[in-house]
């Protein structure tokens, strides 16, 4: 019932703020007029720079745990140990994390380049694991068949684990970035405030989860749009989940007909 209520009230005082104008115009007056266009740029480059880097290592670190040789090696066992307490780290201690390494130490600053980096770093844990399960359900008589067949592991890995678990890499890909898109306290140290259109992937940008906490924190009389704004990024969030266990439910984990 609590969250019933909660989604009620972010919709009734959000709704009537919600348009087409909101979503493609800039923030006026502090926020409290005008829309969300560049943050909603600020944050689709954010993501991007996070998957950029995520897609490619999760994948290949998945793909590593998932393989028979390495099941019982002591490496394994650390990095899935490590993976475990990373999922579990609070997001505000990436934020600090990211902006002691990127902000400062890389001279980066702060910058979407800088956000986008750490998000990938407080999402990759989450993407490994998942993406490692839906590599090991896959049935093992897809990879005795290639086996059978004369085909080499890496070349099984690719041509029959792989497409046979790519909806459920889909789904973890999905989830990861419903995670990345309603995260604040990461990008608070490391992507800035600026709430203006970036024009590049240096220049300070504000997130939309960034901009709901600057205007219900620090701008009085700005809450039909901090409402909006959330129940923006709430629809946005919504719709990746659904999306996520749609897939999951169509693919089965290699059950593909």
């Amino acid at each position: 019932m609590i969250y019933v209520g909660l989604l009620f009230s972010v919709i009734k005082s959000g709704i009537g703020h919600l348009s087409f104008d909101f979503l493609l115009t800039s923030p006026e007056n502090a926020g409290r007029s005008g829309g969300v266009g560049p943050m909603i740029v600020s944050t689709l480059l954010i993501l991007f720079v996070c998957f950029s880097f995520v897609i490619p290592i999760g994948l290949g670190a998945a793909m590593w745990l998932s393989q028979e040789f390495s099941q019982r090696s002591f490496a394994r066992r650390g990095v899935r140990y490590s993976l475990d307490v990373l999922a579990g780290v609070p997001s505000i201690v990436f934020g600090l994390f990211g902006n002691i390494l990127f902000c400062q130490i890389l001279g980066l600053g702060f910058s979407i380049l800088s956000g986008g980096l750490t998000l990938a770093c407080m999402v990759l844990p989450i993407f490994i694991n998942i993406s490692e399960k839906c590599l090991r359900q896959v049935p093992l008589s897809y990879r005795q068949a290639g086996m059978a067949l004369g085909l080499k592991e890496t070349s099984i890995l690719f041509k029959v684990v792989l497409p046979v678990a790519l909806p459920g890499l889909g789904a973890a890909f999905i989830l990861g970035l419903g995670r990345a898109l309603a995260e604040t306290a990461a990008l608070i140290f490391t992507s800035g405030y600026v709430a203006r259109m970036p024009s590049s992937l240096l220049d300070s940008g504000r997130s939309l989860s960034i901009h709901i906490y600057d205007l219900a924190m620090n701008v009085p009389g700005a809450g039909r749009a901090a409402y909006a704004t959330a129940l923006l990024l709430l629809l946005v969030v919504a719709a990746f989940n659904l999306l996520a266990n749609a897939i999951l439910e169509k693919g089965h984990f290699g059950g593909a007909k």
